[in-house]
Formats: C-alpha cells, sequence, structure tokens
C-alpha cells in the first residue's frame, strides 16, 4: 500500500519492525576511476531513518519537478508525488509509477528507507528513479517489449508453430525487448539523478555507495542492471564535470 507524505507520522513505528538486508558485494567494471570502498557507516535507528527520509523528499520533489519541466517542456505531467510503499518485502526497493491520473510517482519501501545510511543515499535513490519518468524510459520500455514480442512471434508463426507456440515465442519476445535496453536505461537514469541530487544540494558519489552493499549483477547477458562499479564510474565522471563547471548535459 502506498502512502503519501502527508500520512507519515507513524513511519518510525514501522521501520522499527522492518529488518534491513545483510550487505551484499560490491563490483568493478569499466571505466574505472577508483575501485569503489565498501561503506562502513551505521546504519540510522528508525526514527531518524524516517527522519532522513521526510527530509530529502521535501528537498527533491521541487527539483525533480524543475528537472522535468525543463527537460519535457510541457509534454508530461511533472506534479511528482514522492510515497512510501508499507508492503513488508524485506529487500530494498524503489520504483517509478503513475498513479489513475498520470501523476508521476517515485515510491520507496520501507526496507529501502531503513537501508539508506544517510540522505545522500535517499537523494540519490530518488533522483535516479524520477530520472526514468522524466526520460522516457516507461514508453521506450513498453515499446521495446512489443517489438520483442512482434519479433519473435513472427519467426515462431512462419515455420508453423501453433497458437501455444506463437504464444510463448511472443512472450519471451516481450522479455527480451524489454530487456535489451534496460541497462542503457539505468546508467541514464544513474547520470540524471546525480544531477538532480547535486543540484538538491546533496553529494550523489556519497550516495551512490548504496550500490557497494547490494550484489553486484556483474554482466549477466539478460541482466537488467549493470555492474555496480560501472554505475559508480557513471556518478564519479558526472560529479566531477559538475564540480569542474564543465558539464554540458547529455
Amino acid at each position: 500500500m502506498l502512502r503519501s507524505l502527508s500520512v507519515l507520522l507513524a513511519l518510525p513505528l514501522l521501520l522499527a519492525a522492518c529488518e534491513a538486508p545483510q550487505p551484499g558485494r560490491g563490483g568493478a567494471s569499466l571505466p574505472r576511476p577508483k575501485a569503489p570502498v565498501v561503506t562502513v557507516e551505521a546504519g540510522p535507528d528508525a526514527h531518524t531513518a524516517a527522519v532522513n527520509f521526510l527530509a530529502v523528499a521535501r528537498d527533491m520533489e521541487p527539483r525533480i519537478e524543475t528537472e522535468c519541466l525543463a527537460r519535457t517542456r510541457g509534454r508530461m505531467n511533472c506534479d511528482y508525488q514522492v510515497m512510501v510503499d508499507e508492503g513488508r518485502d524485506p529487500q530494498p526497493n524503489a520504483f517509478q509509477t503513475l498513479d489513475d491520473r498520470g501523476r508521476p510517482i517515485v515510491a520507496f519501501n520501507l526496507a529501502l528507507i531503513a537501508e539508506a545510511r544517510n540522505r545522500d543515499e535517499l537523494a540519490f535513490v530518488m533522483g535516479h528513479e524520477a530520472a526514468h519518468y522524466i526520460l522516457g524510459h516507461l514508453e521506450q520500455k513498453s515499446s521495446d517489449a512489443s517489438k520483442g514480442a512482434l519479433i519473435l512471434g513472427a519467426l515462431a508463426a512462419a515455420p508453423g508453430a501453433d497458437a501455444d507456440g506463437v504464444a510463448q515465442a511472443r512472450d519471451f519476445g516481450a522479455e527480451m525487448g524489454a530487456r535489451a535496453y534496460s541497462k542503457d536505461y539505468e546508467l541514464q537514469a544513474d547520470a540524471l539523478g546525480t544531477v538532480i541530487a547535486w543540484n538538491a544540494g546533496y553529494d550523489p558519489e556519497r550516495g551512490a555507495l548504496f550500490f557497494t552493499r547490494l550484489p553486484d549483477p556483474g554482466h549477466s547477458f539478460l541482466g537488467t542492471h549493470p555492474a555496480n562499479g560501472e554505475r559508480i564510474a557513471v556518478v564519479h565522471r558526472v560529479v566531477t564535470a559538475l564540480r569542474r563547471g564543465t558539464f554540458r548535459g547529455f
């Protein structure tokens, strides 16, 4: 169940009942500015975690909307809302979705709020998820899945596959299509999320250390996410350009 920020007074109690997952391992990939150092920063207590989330949401929401309006020029609904998913999934998760009226929503589950070590991590993840919508990834993934289903369905039908065989081929094609560019979309969202968090006054490089506690997907063939080291490298490059004043967008 999703809850808006206005009804989160009980969030510390909900977080107290939520066990944070065990740390995973960091990864490394090209390009490598530096091997990531696994953060040893202690996690906050339930009250601090709730306060951190509320503060970051209030800082980030207007920055997200500003970036959305600037990039989409009124073509998309930029009236963002940050919400909490009260489900009891023990794995940290955040996601971008739309409500019934087409309003964009960034939702965090309780496990992620509890797992985040600091406000920089929350801001980076929030910026990353919002970036998927701003960059049009929701529509692009749907289009990719449709194309994959169409192609494999046609290939299966050509040699005379029955209806079940064609349906299975379409399902597989849709999955393949949806995954085809998902790693690229994640890296693009990392880059824009870095800019949004930076503009809101947070440190995206510190925030990206969140990756060092997640299992590394590496370079699996059908994986949906890039290697953790590759993602950290993208954040490093963007922050370096922002600090030097040489960032020109993308």
